[in-house]
């Protein structure tokens, strides 16, 4: 288990509670996998792997078998996922949580094997991307794109694949019982991903960071209008995502992220934008996330 961060552990519960199933995209193992670790820390948890993120999103809105959920956000390479925004929206889920992880992405195969002996590596598109650089250095390791990383950690460790290799987490690693033939092959070093928690109950916790979604006239200074108002609210903007609104061409979603300050609760900075706004949905409040590295 994880133990080293660069801040406090977030508290969400404690020990005393009934064990808490966590939905994630992907295998246990996967980066999202070690986010819930560090997210829940102290409290006994419960791995439910999702094959895409529509599914992990629709199973915690059903209940079906999870409690809660991670998913995916931005990464400080890539960028938004789009995608994941446009689930949220769509959702009847909460924010209630957020995690930043350093991305490490380790080579590793079955025991016993050298880089040289590998002719082929499997991993997620992103991870692939993210390691270019080192595969420039051994052309004769063909790469090939899969679902998931740690997903394919335990490919290779199920079915022994000799001279086929994975691109995954330490953690997927140690859970397949495959060796570390490279650690931390990623190109850029400050590589690190922001997951959400998701609900399907509103915030308990006291809040530091809210996300909003609305939409504003199609007019010249709409939008300035809007942020004009949150800054006289004392509300520290980290991030500002636009998605266009299918079916309305040139229209957009914008998504927000602010930190709240003063004495101004973030409600009533809502009820100062709203008539602004043709649409308006608070996605979340909670606590500020911490960084960790794995």
């Amino acid at each position: 288990m994880p133990t080293t961060n660069t801040g406090s552990q977030p508290t969400f519960g404690n020990s005393q509670q009934k064990m808490r199933r966590v939905c994630i995209q992907g295998e246990p193992g996967a980066f999202h996998d070690i986010a819930a670790r560090y997210c829940f820390e102290g409290e006994d948890i419960d791995i439910v792997p999702a094959t895409t993120f529509p599914e992990l999103v629709d199973r915690l809105e059903r209940g079906d078998s999870v409690d809660t959920a991670m998913m995916a956000i931005e990464n400080t390479l890539a960028g938004s996922i789009l995608a994941n925004y446009q689930l949220l929206n769509d959702s009847s889920l909460h924010v209630v949580g957020e995690v930043y992880l350093r991305i490490k992405q380790n080579l590793m195969a079955l025991p016993g094997q050298q880089v040289s002996d590998l002719k082929e590596v499997r991993s997620h598109p992103m991870a692939i991307a993210q390691c270019r650089q080192f595969f420039r250095e051994h052309p004769h390791i063909r790469l090939v794109e899969t679902e998931d990383t740690a997903g394919s950690a335990h490919q290779v460790s199920k079915e022994k694949l000799a001279g086929i290799g994975a691109i995954a987490s330490a953690l997927a690693a140690d859970l397949y019982d495959l060796d570390i033939l490279a650690p931390s092959i990623e190109t850029n070093k400050a590589n690190y991903t922001r997951f959400l928690v998701l609900s399907q109950e509103g915030p308990s916790l006291p809040s530091e960071k809210v996300s909003v979604c609305f939409s504003t006239d199609h007019q010249v200074g709409s939008l300035y209008k809007v942020l004009a108002v949150l800054a006289a609210y004392n509300i520290n903007l980290s991030k500002i995502q636009s998605m266009p609104i299918i079916g309305k061409p040139w229209e957009y979603l914008f998504f927000v992220d602010f930190h709240i300050a003063g004495t101004v609760s973030y409600e009533q900075a809502m009820d100062a934008i709203r008539p602004l706004t043709h649409y308006l949905r608070v996605l979340g409040a909670y606590p500020k996330g911490e960084h960790y590295e794995y």
